[in-house]
């Protein structure tokens, strides 16, 4: 029997999708970039993470980026350090880094480039101008064993100054030669750095941090598989990480997670935008796209999805520039946060679970979705750009008794995720939905607890206990929120402990 979760209209066709409990990733979260440029004046505007971070913000975001930038300033010598200020803009990111973590977010840090004088080129400018020689600026070899010791003064650094940062990359972009800083790196010179030196990142000081590598501009597999398939820089690197600029995810990234995922590497997708630099407020096509973007980032097998700018009037939050208005209004949340908290506010410690679909005779299909497990909840993600409305035909593998449809279609002004009910007249693994026109919606359903199917949602009062773990793997005495729980039998699952 199928249900009849809402009051579906007849419309232009039937898009049936079929949900298994083959399980993939676990997904540590979504965020943004904290950087100079939009973020002004950086170093003391922190409205943006205020609006954005954390579970009682209207967006979710749990990951912060940040730069850890070289000295211009002639490039000198770091000094004797006084109270830590150093000639390195490093205190640009405390003062939202600082909030983010307070919200219980991860922080994390990339460098643009070592400093000049561990450089070919004698500057932290990547060279790639006239001015600068165009003389491609690499790490010296004989300044590898420098580069660790470099990252472990900015971990110093942002510790004095109340930040534990989660985890450090190698190189932003290390196959995009630039005007501005920046390093290049082969894949060859990655892994030399990395199966070498990277022991000399202080872990056991710095509890908890993990190596990112470097984040080729369009996700470049043989960065990360070079790494992977070598036995020492396998156990060195905990995430691997690019960005997507020409190279969509189901591309570059869905490889470059294969042998991620045989090792069980995290995956990062840690800077893009659809619509970078664009003269005027995305459309709502546009917004789809991006909608579309965090999809197949999911389905490449991606664990943590990082915007570039929070605060530009193609990202999150409003500039309040003249010539993008009206709708970008300074730190206002913009249509592309909401869009964004479909997937950071639901999908965040979900598990991705397989999902097919089929269209019926005659019907556009121009149509994504995306299914997971969180708790006691399926989510499914349904994205649609066409014209027409469709009916959506869910097939679960699990029985659902209620739930919620959160819908955003461009039509309001304010906030842009309507909720409404979904009533289940009993428990069913068969439902039929609304799916409206150019549209994202989020169906978060709730798995009834007495299907004989969930085994691992039932449990007895003389159940072993559980330990619990940050989403980083760091173990908690008092566990609260979003944390990973083990099981004495070795099992594990993502849940949410509300204290």
């Amino acid at each position: 029997m199928l249900a009849m979760a809402a009051a579906t209209a007849i419309h232009a066709g039937i898009i049936t999708v079929t949900v298994s409990d083959t399980r993939y990733q676990t997904v540590t979260g979504f965020g943004a970039a904290c950087c100079d440029g939009a973020m002004c004046p950086f170093g003391t505007d922190t409205q943006p993470v205020r609006l954005l971070y954390g579970p009682q913000s209207k967006i979710g975001l749990n990951i912060m980026r940040m730069e850890i930038s070289p000295n211009f300033v002639g490039d000198v010598v770091v000094p004797e350090w006084n109270n830590y200020d150093t000639p390195y803009d490093w205190k640009g990111s405390l003062p939202s880094a600082k909030i983010v973590k307070q919200r219980g977010g991860i922080v994390f840090g990339t460098p643009w480039s070592p400093p000049g004088e561990y450089k070919t080129n004698g500057t932290a400018q990547g060279g790639k101008s006239d001015s600068q020689g165009n003389q491609q600026g690499r790490l010296r070899t004989d300044c590898y064993d420098k580069f660790f010791p470099w990252l472990n003064t900015f971990l110093e650094y942002m510790q004095k100054n109340g930040v534990n940062v989660d985890a450090v990359s190698i190189q932003n972009e290390p196959d995009w030669w630039v005007d501005y800083s920046g390093c290049l790196y082969t894949p060859q010179e990655q892994l030399n750095l990395v199966k070498d030196y990277a022991y000399m990142l202080d872990r056991e000081k710095y509890k908890g941090v993990r190596l990112i590598s470097a984040e080729p501009l369009g996700f470049d597999p043989s960065y990360s598989n070079l790494l992977l398939n070598n036995a020492a820089a396998r156990e060195q690197i905990d995430i691997i990480a690019g960005h997507l600029y020409g190279h969509p995810p189901l591309g570059n990234m869905k490889s470059s997670a294969v042998l991620a995922a045989k090792y069980g590497k995290e995956v990062w997708m840690t800077e893009h935008s659809v619509t970078d630099n664009i003269d005027h407020l995305p459309n709502w096509h546009e917004q789809l796209i991006f909608a579309e973007e965090l999809n197949e980032c999911m389905l490449a097998g991606c664990t943590g999805y990082i915007y570039w700018y929070m605060r530009a009037h193609w990202a999150f939050v409003g500039t309040g520039e003249t010539k993008y208005n009206p709708g970008n209004t300074k730190n206002k949340l913009l249509p592309r946060a909401y869009v964004m908290s479909h997937f950071s506010k639901h999908v965040t410690g979900s598990t991705r679970l397989g999902t097919t679909a089929s269209v019926s005779t005659g019907t556009n299909s121009a149509f994504e979705t995306s299914a997971y497990i969180k708790g006691d909840s399926v989510i499914v993600m349904a994205i649609d750009t066409t014209k027409n409305a469709h009916d959506l035909k869910l097939k679960l593998p699990f029985k659902v008794k209620s739930g919620v449809h959160l819908l955003s279609t461009g039509n309001e002004t304010e906030n842009l995720c309507q909720e409404t009910p979904i009533t289940i007249e009993e428990p069913t693994n068969l439902l039929r939905l609304s799916l409206p026109a150019r549209s994202l919606n989020t169906y978060i359903l709730m798995i009834d607890k007495g299907a004989a199917a969930v085994k691992e949602l039932t449990q007895t009062e003389n159940e072993a206990p559980k330990t619990y773990y940050d989403l980083l793997g760091r173990p908690l005495d008092e566990p609260r929120g979003l944390c990973i729980e083990k099981r004495a039998d070795g099992t594990s699952k993502t849940v949410y402990v509300n204290r």
